[in-house]
C-alpha cells in the first residue's frame, strides 16, 4: 500500500525552515500542524484540518504502507515524533530526484513538477505566513486544503513517473534507511561531554589568540591581513601554506581567500589552532569546531539524535550532511579527535559497532582496470604501500622506512586518477610536511605508472568512455564490463543509476581541447582519470550500499560515514554483532566477484569508543 501525504506546519518570519533545521523546528515549542492531506495509493486524496489529523493517523494502516513525501526527514519527523506513526517504509521523491537528476540545481517539488511537466505547485502557503489554526477563516482553510492536495497529487505523479524510469527496488530500500536515521533515532547526545568540549575549545582557542605575537583576539586581524606574515604562522604551527597560479601574474602566490578550497579546508583543519588563525583572518567570532558543538548541544537538550543524511548526496551516490550537521568531517585527528564523536553514545544496555571498509577505492580501482598483481597483493592482504615505496626507492618492502612508506601510500591513494607530479608533490608537502622537490616527485608518478600501467590504460578508456557519450556509441568502459556506457545516459552503474555528464562537450581552454559538462548550471571539466575517480566512488558506494542491505536484515545501520557503517546491539550479543557486520562487508556482490574487499572494525560504548 502507497500513502502519499503532505503535512502544512504553522511558521512565520523566524520561526521557519529557512532558519532553523528540521530537528529544530519540529522539536520547537511553536510548533503546530495546520493540517494534513493524504492520497492512499489511487484514490482520492483527502484534506484532514488540525481537529483531525491526530484521528487519521490512527485509523491509517501504516504497518502495511509506504510513505510517500516530497521531503519526508520533515513530513516523516512529524509523524513520528508527535504521531507514533511507523510504516512499513519511509520513501521521498526528492532523494529519487537526486538519484535521478544528481546535476539540477533544485530537488524541490516546485522545480521537480516543472522538470517533469506534470503540473504547477501553487502559492497558498505564502499567505499562511504567521497564522496559526485558529487565525484562518473556514475559506482561507479550504484553499489552503486544496493547495496542500495538489501536492500530495504532484507527489504521487512523481514517484509514478520516477519508477517508470526503472528506479531500482534496492536504492529505495536503501532511501528508506537512510530516512529512519533521522525520523527513527537510536542514538544519544551527552550534553555535559559536549559542554566540557565546547569550553575546552573556546579556552584553547583565547589562549592561542594573546600568545600569537602578543595580539588579543580584537587586534589580531589586521596583522594577519599580511600574507606573509599570515603563511609564517600557519608554518609555525606544522602546516604548509596552501598555493595556487594567480590569474592575474601567473605566477605562484597564497591561496588565501575566501573562495580558494584548500584555503576553506584550513577551517575544518584538525588542529583547532589553525582553525581559530583562519577564523581570526576571515573576520569570524567562532570557529567551525564552536559552531557545531554548540548545535550538537542544542540537539542533546531536544531529545535523541536524529542522524541527518543526504541519499545521494553527491553525483556518485555517497551520502552527505544535511540539516546543518556533517557528520563526514567531524574530527579524527588533532587535538579535537573523536570528542564530538565520544558525546554520541547508544541506548542503554548497548554497544555502538562501526565497521569500515579497507581502502575501497584503491582496491576498486586495481580491481576495476585488471591489474591483477596489484589487486593479488591486496588479496593476500600484502602491505601495498610498502610494496610501492620498495618500487620508487628500488629496495625490498622490509626495507623500507615509516617516512618512505608514507610517500608509498600517498602515492597509491594519491597517483590513481591521473593526478601529475605537481599535484602529487603539494599532496606529500601538505599531507605530511614532506618537499620531495618536483623532479623527484615527477619520478614516483612515472614510477607509479610503470609499476601499474593498467590504471593510466583505465584512464584512458575513461577518456573513450566521454567520446563514446558525445557520439552516441553504447560500449563498455572496463575490460570486465562493469560499467556500461550508455548514451542519453551516462555511466550505467551496477545498481541500476547512471553517472552522468550533462550537455557533454568539447571546448578549447588554453588552446587545447577539454571536456566540459553542467552541473547545477556552470561548466565542469571533466577527463579520462576524473571519470574513473568517479566510477570507482560509485562502484564503491554501491557496494557498501548492498553490504547496508545485508546488515540491515538482522541491525538497522544507525549511520554511515564515508565507507563505515554504524549499528547498534545488546552488550550481551555484541561480539556476535561485530562479526556479523564484519562477515557483511567482506561480502562481494556477485557482479563484483575477484574484488579484494577487506574492512576493519571497533566497538564501544561510544561513536568515539570505536
Amino acid at each position: 500500500m502507497l500513502i502519499t501525504l503532505d503535512l502544512e506546519t504553522y511558521y512565520d518570519r523566524e520561526y521557519s525552515l529557512s532558519k532553523l533545521t528540521t530537528e529544530a523546528y519540529v522539536r520547537d515549542p511553536q510548533f503546530q500542524v495546520i493540517g494534513m492531506a493524504v492520497k492512499i495509493d489511487d484514490g482520492e486524496t483527502k484534506w484532514y484540518p488540525k481537529p483531525d489529523v491526530k484521528r487519521a493517523t490512527l485509523q491509517l494502516p501504516w504497518d502495511r504502507a509506504f510513505v510517500i513525501c516530497q521531503n519526508t526527514a520533515f513530513d516523516g519527523a512529524i509523524l513520528h515524533w508527535r504521531y507514533g506513526v511507523k510504516p512499513k517504509a519511509w520513501l521521498d521523491i526528492m532523494g529519487m530526484s537526486r538519484a535521478l537528476y544528481p546535476h539540477e540545481k533544485s530537488h524541490s517539488l516546485k522545480s521537480q513538477a516543472e522538470r517533469m511537466r506534470v503540473g504547477v505547485k501553487g502559492d497558498e502557503v505564502m499567505a499562511a505566513l504567521g497564522k496559526r489554526y485558529l487565525d484562518f477563516t473556514p475559506e482561507e482553510l479550504d484553499r489552503y486544503g486544496e493547495y496542500c492536495k495538489n501536492d500530495v497529487e504532484l507527489t504521487k505523479e512523481l514517484f509514478d513517473l520516477y519508477m517508470a524510469r526503472g528506479f531500482p527496488m534496492q536504492e529505495l530500500r536503501l532511501l528508506d534507511l537512510t530516512l529512519r536515521m533521522f525520523i527513527e533515532p537510536k542514538l544519544r547526545l551527552e550534553g555535559e561531554l559536549l559542554r566540557q568540549h565546547l569550553k575546552d575549545v573556546q579556552d584553547a582557542k583565547a589562549a592561542l589568540l594573546e600568545t600569537v605575537k602578543g595580539m588579543t583576539e580584537g587586534d589580531v586581524k589586521s596583522v594577519l591581513m599580511s600574507n606573509p606574515q599570515f603563511a609564517e604562522l600557519l608554518r609555525g604551527l606544522g602546516v604548509e601554506p596552501p598555493m595556487k597560479v594567480s590569474p592575474t601574474t601567473g605566477k605562484e602566490t597564497y591561496a588565501f581567500a575566501k573562495t580558494d578550497e584548500d584555503f576553506k579546508a584550513l577551517a575544518e583543519h584538525d588542529d583547532p589552532r589553525v582553525q581559530a588563525l583562519v577564523a581570526a583572518r576571515l573576520g569570524t567570532k567562532t570557529t567551525i569546531e564552536e559552531t557545531r558543538t554548540e548545535r550538537f548541544i542544542d540537539m542533546a537538550s531536544r531529545g535523541a539524535f536524529p542522524v541527518p543524511l543526504r541519499y545521494y548526496g553527491a553525483h556518485s551516490g555517497r551520502w552527505s550532511g544535511q540539516d546543518s550537521i556533517n557528520l563526514q568531517n567531524l574530527p579524527s585527528r588533532g587535538a579535537n579527535a573523536g570528542k564530538i564523536k565520544k558525546a554520541i553514545r547508544p541506548p542503554e544496555g548497548h554497544v555502538i559497532i562501526d565497521c569500515d571498509s579497507s581502502q575501497i577505492e584503491a582496491r576498486t580501482l586495481a580491481w576495476l582496470a585488471g591489474q591483477d598483481d596489484l589487486v593479488q597483493a591486496f588479496e593476500d592482504k600484502q602491505d601495498v604501500y610498502r610494496i610501492m615505496a620498495g618500487r620508487i626507492y628500488s629496495k625490498s618492502p622490509e626495507e623500507v622506512t615509516g617516512a618512505e612508506r608514507f610517500i608509498g601510500k600517498s602515492t597509491v591513494l594519491g597517483a590513481g586518477y591521473g593526478v601529475g607530479h605537481k599535484k602529487l608533490r603539494m599532496f606529500l608537502k601538505m599531507g605530511g610536511g614532506v618537499d620531495v622537490g618536483e623532479v623527484e616527485a615527477k619520478r614516483i608518478v612515472d614510477t607509479y605508472r610503470s609499476t601499474y600501467s593498467k590504471i593510466p590504460e583505465l584512464w584512458r578508456k575513461g577518456e573513450d568512455a566521454l567520446t563514446a557519450l558525445a557520439n552516441a556509441q553504447h560500449t563498455y568502459l572496463d575490460p570486465g564490463k562493469v560499467i556500461r556506457v550508455v548514451p542519453g545516459y551516462g555511466l550505467q552503474l551496477p545498481n541500476g543509476l547512471h553517472i552522468q555528464y550533462p550537455d557533454l562537450c568539447r571546448v578549447m581552454e588554453n588552446e587545447k581541447p577539454q571536456w566540459s559538462y553542467t552541473s547545477k548550471g556552470l561548466p565542469v571539466r571533466i577527463y579520462g582519470g576524473k571519470v574513473i575517480e568517479n566510477v570507482c566512488q560509485a562502484i564503491a558506494r554501491c557496494i557498501i550500499g548492498e553490504q547496508m542491505l545485508r546488515i540491515a536484515k538482522r541491525y538497522r545501520p544507525v549511520l554511515t560515514v564515508h565507507d563505515a557503517i554504524a549499528i547498534v546491539a545488546p552488550i550481551d550479543e555484541a561480539d556476535e554483532a561485530r562479526a556479523f557486520v564484519e562477515e557483511c562487508m567482506s561480502w562481494r556482490p556477485a557482479w563484483a566477484q575477484g574484488l579484494p574487499l577487506a574492512c576493519e572494525s571497533g566497538m564501544g560504548d561510544s561513536y568515539g569508543a570505536c
